[in-house]
C-alpha cells in the first residue's frame, strides 16, 4: 500500500514550496484570505495526479524508447540515419510542444495588435505557424549538431560559446520586436515533451559508444535545443 501511494507523495513534496510560497504572500503579506479555496485545493490534487502520472509515463515510456533507439541505431552503424532520426524527433517533438504553442499564438496576437503583421485571422495564424516552424526546425538542427558532437567527441564548451556569440552577433540586426521572442523560444522548446527523449536520446547514445563517456558526451543535447531557437527565430524576424 505504501509503495503504491509513495509516488503521489513525492510529487506533492516537490509542490509544498511553491504552495507555501503563495500562501505566506496571500495571507501575510497581501492579508486575503485565499479565494475559491476549495476549487485551488481540488486543482492541486489534480496537479499532485498529473505530474504522479507523468513522471511514471517517463520512466515507463519515453526514456526506455529513446534509449532503445539510440542503441540501435548505434549497432546500425549508420551515421546518415542516426542524423536524420534525430532531426525528425527534435523537430517533431518540438512542433508539439503545448508551451510553443501558447507562446506563437500570443506572439502573433501582440504582433498584430502592434502592427508588425495585419491584424487578421489569416495572418496571426501563419504567423504563428512560422514561428513554430522556425522553432522545430531550430531544434531539428540542434539535435543533429549534438549528435554529432557525441559521434565525433567534439567540445561542448566550445560549441556552446560559439553559438552563443553567434546569437549575440545576430542580435544586433534582428528587428526588436522579434528579439524577446526569439530568447523565449529558446525556453519553451526545452518543456514536457522535448527534454525527456532528447535526454534518453543523448545517454544512449553515449552509452553505446565505445569511448563515450554518458556522463560527459551524453548531456548537452538541451543546451542546443535551448540556443539554437534563438539565433534561428531571429533570422525568421529577419526574412519575415
Amino acid at each position: 500500500m505504501l509503495d503504491a501511494i509513495k509516488p503521489f507523495l513525492n510529487s506533492f513534496r516537490d509542490l509544498v514550496p511553491i504552495v507555501v510560497v503563495i500562501a505566506f504572500f496571500q495571507i501575510v503579506v497581501l492579508q486575503q484570505p485565499i479565494p475559491n479555496f476549495i476549487d485551488i485545493l481540488m486543482g492541486l490534487l489534480f496537479v499532485v495526479a498529473g505530474l504522479t502520472l507523468f513522471i511514471r509515463g517517463l520512466e515507463m515510456g519515453l526514456f526506455p524508447m529513446g534509449e532503445t533507439m539510440a542503441y540501435a541505431f548505434a549497432r546500425k552503424g549508420s551515421v546518415v540515419w542516426l542524423l536524420l532520426f534525430s532531426f525528425a524527433l527534435g523537430f517533431g517533438t518540438t512542433v508539439a510542444e503545448p508551451a510553443l504553442i501558447a507562446v506563437a499564438g500570443e506572439a502573433a496576437t501582440v504582433a498584430a495588435g502592434a502592427g508588425v503583421i495585419a491584424d487578421v485571422v489569416e495572418a496571426r495564424q501563419a504567423y504563428a505557424f512560422g514561428l513554430r516552424m522556425t522553432v522545430a526546425f531550430s531544434v531539428g538542427v540542434a539535435l543533429v549538431v549534438g549528435v554529432l558532437r557525441i559521434l565525433k567527441g567534439w567540445s561542448l564548451p566550445y560549441l556552446i560559446i560559439g553559438g552563443y556569440v553567434a546569437v549575440v552577433i545576430v542580435t544586433f540586426f534582428a528587428p526588436e520586436e522579434i528579439i524577446g521572442i526569439a530568447y523565449d523560444s529558446g525556453g519553451v522548446t526545452t518543456s514536457t515533451i522535448t527534454v525527456p527523449l532528447v535526454t534518453a536520446l543523448g545517454v544512449g547514445l553515449a552509452s553505446s559508444i565505445k569511448g563515450r563517456n554518458p556522463m560527459i558526451d551524453g548531456f548537452g543535447l538541451i543546451a542546443f535545443a535551448s540556443l539554437s531557437p534563438m539565433f534561428f527565430v531571429m533570422l525568421y524576424g529577419m526574412t519575415f
